[in-house]
């Protein structure tokens, strides 16, 4: 029997292996978290995915974690950011599918904020995005994002290996000059979080309530 909370979600290529987790009090909405580069090793299990995934909950969302595209038990062959962005809308299709009214917010973490943003920010479906550890020296047409027009939050650290936080904050200001987006660097800090899981965990439940009510 597969394990409770763990499900498949059918995809065009087969399906997506995917983890929900009911929030312990009343449920105010629903959270997706992406993972990173799967090339890289990211998984729905990475701690940091773990981590937003938690403070999603914690701000009384439903959350589910996925596995991309030939990662884990789900289907189909690695296709960069284009089969990234499929899987994400995958997703988004079986949240409200599920729910039609659902109150969605979208984290993405690394290559899961490459996809993630990319897909939620023209989705009405979405109402808020959150871009963790954004990979902007990475991926260097970061720019799509100042077309967004809804609620963003970027976590970040100080030192991360994929994205200069001076580069992220030039991104921001772009951002920022249409919408409500916040930015929060986290001082000695890398991009896997590692002495901020916890301040990553709050941060994320902080802003997801208050950008709720």
């Amino acid at each position: 029997m597969y394990p409770k909370g763990n499900l498949f979600i059918p995809a065009p290529h087969g399906r997506l292996e995917a983890i929900i987790k009911e929030p312990a009090d009343a449920t105010r909405g629903v959270g997706i978290v992406c993972h990173p580069h799967p090339l890289g090793g990211g998984t729905m299990h990475n701690k940091v995915v773990f981590r937003a995934a938690a403070g999603l909950s914690d701000a009384g969302l439903k959350t589910i974690r996925f596995n991309f595209r030939g990662v884990g038990a789900s289907t189909g062959v690695h296709s960069e950011i284009e089969g990234g962005m499929e899987d994400v809308r995958t997703v988004v299709d079986f949240v409200m599918d599920e729910d039609p009214d659902a109150d969605l917010t979208l984290a993405g973490f690394s290559f899961g904020s490459r996809t993630g943003m990319a897909a939620g920010m023209n989705d009405d479906r979405v109402k808020r995005l959150i871009s963790i550890g954004t990979p902007v020296d990475k991926y260097g047409d970061y720019e799509f994002l100042t077309g967004v027009r809804k609620p963003i939050l970027f976590v970040h650290g100080d030192s991360d290996e994929f994205g200069a936080e001076n580069s992220l904050r030039e991104l921001y200001e772009k951002v920022s000059d249409n919408t409500d987006a916040e930015l929060i660097v986290f001082k000695s800090c890398g991009h896997f979080f590692d002495d901020h899981l916890n301040e990553l965990r709050e941060a994320i439940r902080e802003w997801t309530v208050r950008k709720m009510n």
